[in-house]
């Protein structure tokens, strides 16, 4: 397999056989990287082997798998994660070594040690043609949010700091506190890693966010709230979730107005961060409460859909409906198509990097839940898929970390006596 050095750091080529593994170690290569996705021709060897024809070579092997339209920046991180990583030289591959490139230069670029302009040029010297690279930088100089993702591996959460460029305001959405299960502690590392993006950046906290009431992670707002001084807020429907979590806790002391957050939101509310204009959608489905906020030119979209190759999200926590979950799919797909979509979990299929930004078009193209697929047949796929899952864990603490002040109570209470269950019997 013939590869095309771009420097002393990597080189790029196209799909190798299992022979061109062994070749790559015969050169001096240290590792692959994998940026072709699974199943583009029939006869492609595909992830699985080519990690086994790596692995055989003495090679370390990364999987980031791209489509050249879709490159979000969590693509380019991911892949400059695993040059990164490598012992020594790297080869990057795809079907021809263009999106391979394209990973490289975007980088280079983000990072100022490459100006837009020269992208172009940079290809043509190796032989490429990356006028693709020039187009995604276009689109993203036209982008009127900046969104900073936070991906949290322990939940496979997503949180996000969500800025307008002009004021430096922002709104932090759906952050998390650390915890162990073990222990039962909690930590802050999470949200003391967005509080210091913040300062780094110079933004100024406006909002704390939260789509739902999250049932497997804690919510890091009212700490972060504690730090900024910022109002929290979440969908008006919250009360309907604190109605079943008082019944579910057997709390008869939990207040179930909301008031707990500063605000409540209704579908079609809409706020302001900055310059940038923000609205919500009621998105129930995975929750009773669930919403969307529609920020700028981006959509976060929280438990409703992932990214295409991950499907949709789960709809047997207490309250949900798969019904209500194609409904609020539905509304978020007639959305403008130039709105990006950020999920609030990414589960990271195949062994491949985190991702989370999605497009409408890629949604209804490549989602095997939504593309091809009405209403029964959705409701039909995701009720069979959750009965496959692990029962949901529903995090005893999680009101008790949620709520200012509250508490779970203690093991006899009002008379009547409580019972500690263990997370994973939930």
């Amino acid at each position: 397999m013939t590869s095309v050095r771009v420097n002393e750091l990597i080189s790029v080529a196209g799909q190798p056989d299992a022979a061109g593994f062994a070749a790559f170690a015969a050169d001096g290569f240290a590792a692959v990287i994998n940026a072709r996705p699974d199943g583009e021709e029939p006869a492609q060897p595909g992830n699985t082997a080519e990690k086994a024809s790596a692995a055989a070579a003495g090679l370390a092997y990364s999987f980031v798998p791209v489509k050249g339209t879709e490159i979000t920046e969590a693509d380019i991180r991911a892949f400059q994660a695993a040059m990164a990583e490598a012992k020594g030289p790297v080869v990057a591959h795809c079907k021809s070594g263009t999106r391979a490139l394209t990973l490289y230069a975007l980088g280079e670029v983000l990072d100022g040690r490459m100006k837009p302009g020269d992208v172009e040029a940079f290809g043509q010297n190796l032989g490429f043609d990356l006028a693709g690279a020039r187009r995604w930088l276009e689109k993203r100089s036209g982008q009127a949010a900046d969104v900073k993702a936070f991906f949290e591996p322990r939940t496979c959460s997503v949180q996000y700091v969500v800025s307008d460029p002009a004021t430096k305001r922002c709104a932090i959405i759906d952050p998390v506190l650390d915890f162990d299960e073990m222990s039962g502690a909690t930590g802050t590392a999470n949200a003391d890693a967005i509080l210091a993006h913040i300062k780094s950046e110079g933004l100024t906290v406006e909002w704390i966010l939260d789509t739902h009431p999250h049932a497997d992670h804690f919510s890091a707002a009212h700490y972060l709230h504690e730090k900024t001084g910022a109002p929290t807020a979440i969908g008006a429907h919250v009360t309907d979730v604190q109605m079943l979590w008082k019944e579910i806790y057997n709390w008869p002391a939990l207040a179930t107005d909301g008031t707990q957050w500063d605000r409540l939101f209704a579908n079609g509310d809409t706020f302001e961060i900055g310059a940038l204009k923000a609205r919500v959608m009621f998105s129930p489905g995975h929750t009773l409460a669930s919403v969307t906020y529609v920020i700028g030119d981006a959509a976060f979209v929280h438990d409703t859909v992932f990214t295409p190759d991950s499907g949709t999200a789960r709809t047997d926590f207490p309250g949900g409906s798969a019904a209500a979950l194609w409904h609020s799919i539905q509304a978020i797909l007639s959305l403008p198509e130039e709105i990006r979509l950020f999920s609030g979990h990414d589960y990271q299929p195949g062994g491949r990097h985190p991702r989370w930004e999605s497009t409408v078009t890629a949604q209804k193209s490549a989602n095997p839940h939504i593309a091809g697929i009405d209403e029964a047949g959705f409701v039909a796929l995701r009720q069979a898929r959750d009965r496959t899952l692990p029962k949901p864990k529903l995090m005893l603490h999680a009101l008790q970390v949620n709520i200012r002040g509250g508490r779970l109570p203690e093991p006899e209470e009002n008379g009547r006596r409580y019972l500690r269950i263990p997370l994973d019997a939930l």
